[in-house]
């Protein structure tokens, strides 16, 4: 087959040279990355490195100082159908009016699709974040994992290419942690999504990443972008206990121990 027959595959999330200042005072300066469409890549750093705020330039919700960012060829400004945000703070981001399936609907219904529709579509997402037998509840009955399944759910209902996530996790115990990493190592991969994920914790990280965006601070700005190449797909145990894993936590320990100094 001819080369020009082959259809190109559109390109991920790039950062070009973007800086944010608020009121005169930079947040992040000069930042460049890219993520391979159908990526995953974690961005670490200390406190007041502008880890969010990178996250916010690229759903469209802070306007750069200077820079370009682009997804899938196209120059972001603003929030678009084709992406989502998974927030940290699940309870504020659900309607606690709205059942669970009240709240996915909110997203179907945002894109306009049919009533007759939304049934079957809606039990699918459920099913996919395991919260199929939870349709009537209210996100007031539910516990802190479930609540942010259903944000994961509603966001999935948009059908996303870009997810960006919020250390949407931090706020979790360690077995539900673990458990919401596999699943969203696992919805990412069958979508073909690319992920932008914030995180404090260095192994969450290494586990979920394809690369770490390791970001200093005053003003915050690109230290270091690491290739993680652990076999797919992961394991909490045998993936933690590999030779590469260990290698790149004790590289990304000293990274932030360097920058706490």
């Amino acid at each position: 087959m001819r080369s020009d027959c082959i259809p190109q595959r559109s390109s991920g999330l790039t950062f070009r040279d973007v800086s944010v200042s608020y009121a005169g005072r930079p947040v992040f300066s000069g930042v460049s990355f890219t993520i391979p469409a159908g990526g995953f890549a974690c961005i670490i750093g200390p406190s007041g490195c502008g880890k969010t705020t990178v996250l916010r330039v690229a759903a469209g919700l802070v306007t750069p100082s200077s820079g370009s960012v682009h997804f899938a060829d196209q120059a972001l400004g603003r929030p678009r159908r084709d992406m989502a945000v998974v927030f940290q703070d699940y309870g504020r981001a659900l309607l606690p009016w709205r059942s669970v399936a009240g709240n996915v609907s909110l997203a179907l219904e945002a894109a306009g699709i049919p009533r007759p529709e939304r049934a079957d579509r809606i039990h699918e997402l459920l099913k996919t974040v395991g919260l199929r037998d939870h349709a009537r509840k209210y996100p007031g009955q539910m516990s802190g994992g479930m609540q942010q399944r259903l944000q994961i759910a509603r966001c999935l209902a948009q059908e996303p290419r870009l997810l960006l996530m919020d250390e949407p996790f931090g706020a979790l115990d360690a077995m539900t942690r673990q458990s919401l990493q596999d699943e969203i190592l696992s919805i990412a991969a069958s979508r073909d999504m690319t992920v932008l994920f914030v995180t404090h914790d260095l192994e969450e990280a290494i586990y979920l990443g394809d690369q770490v965006i390791a970001l200093d601070a005053n003003p915050g700005r690109v230290d270091r972008v690491i290739d993680v190449a652990l076999p797919a797909p992961r394991d909490q145990l045998t993936t933690r206990e590999d030779a590469q894993f260990v290698r790149l936590r004790r590289e990304l320990h000293g990274l932030m121990h360097k920058e706490a100094a």
